[in-house]
């Protein structure tokens, strides 16, 4: 299955970019909100609007802009898992925030996203090519 990957960790500053190919796709299919994740987040936060707001970091963006002009990195676009972020705390949280960053960070460093998923979030066909019956793309 051709998939892609959607963020890139960035070590010292422990956070995410969005990876230019996803960048690119995001572009393409008009996927794009303020970032190119927003729909993502919503798919991971129960499907619903404030899954939106999962990258809403500002603070923390600030507190790593220094070191993000070392490494020539645009600090408002950085990715910042904020663990308070990933609980509501209406029947839990279950897990200590230190789990919840842990956990999130390694989901993130993996997430790859089949073509599938994209083109069917605006169910665009690239090429105008036909999907196969599974609903990935032939190869």
């Amino acid at each position: 299955m051709i998939s892609i990957h959607v963020f890139q960790y960035i070590e010292e500053v422990d956070a995410f970019v969005v990876t230019p190919e996803f960048q690119r796709l995001a572009e393409r299919l008009g996927l794009i909100e303020w970032h190119p994740a927003v729909w993502i987040g919503r798919l991971f936060i129960m499907d619903n609007d404030f899954g939106e707001h999962w990258f809403d970091n500002w603070d923390e963006r600030v507190a790593r802009e220094a070191k993000a002009k070392e490494l020539d990195l645009d600090s408002s676009e950085l990715m910042i898992v904020v663990p308070d972020r990933f609980q509501d705390g209406r029947d839990g949280p279950c897990h200590p925030a230190e789990i919840r960053n842990v956990f999130w960070t390694d989901v993130l460093k993996s997430l790859e996203l089949g073509w599938r998923v994209a083109w069917g979030r605006r169910g665009v066909r690239p090429g105008g090519e036909d999907q196969e019956s599974d609903g990935r793309m032939g190869q």
